[in-house]
């Protein structure tokens, strides 16, 4: 669920108008309303004070980087920067002679 509609979801349950939910939180009516339409994302700290005023807390479930193969990211960091560098060379060199053989290659008519 996004900021917005957790704001609105939560504020409506309240029974709170915008302005009362304001009014509760220091935060400006337009600003809520900027928020509930999706035309502003709140800060972290915003938004925790918005639900703090309905009752209510963020829920947070760190899921970044699970099921992510980082082999990939490791194990080049491993590397000397020098090593690095000719790696990216290599790779570059590999990439412009793909490119010139398909250039080469006439497409059947």
């Amino acid at each position: 669920m996004n900021a917005n509609t957790l704001v609105r979801t939560a504020r409506r349950r309240k029974g709170l108008t915008q302005r009362e939910l304001a009014s509760r939180t220091g935060i400006p009516q337009p600003m809520i309303s900027s928020i509930e339409r999706g035309l502003q994302d709140p800060r972290y700290s915003t938004l925790e004070r918005i639900l703090a005023a309905v009752d209510q807390e963020i829920d947070v479930i760190d899921t970044a980087g699970r099921g992510v193969d980082r082999t990939q990211f490791v194990e080049p960091l491993r590397l000397k920067p020098i090593q690095r560098l000719r790696n990216g060379v290599a790779a570059s060199i590999a990439i412009d002679r793909l490119v010139k053989s398909a250039r080469r290659i006439k497409p059947k008519s």
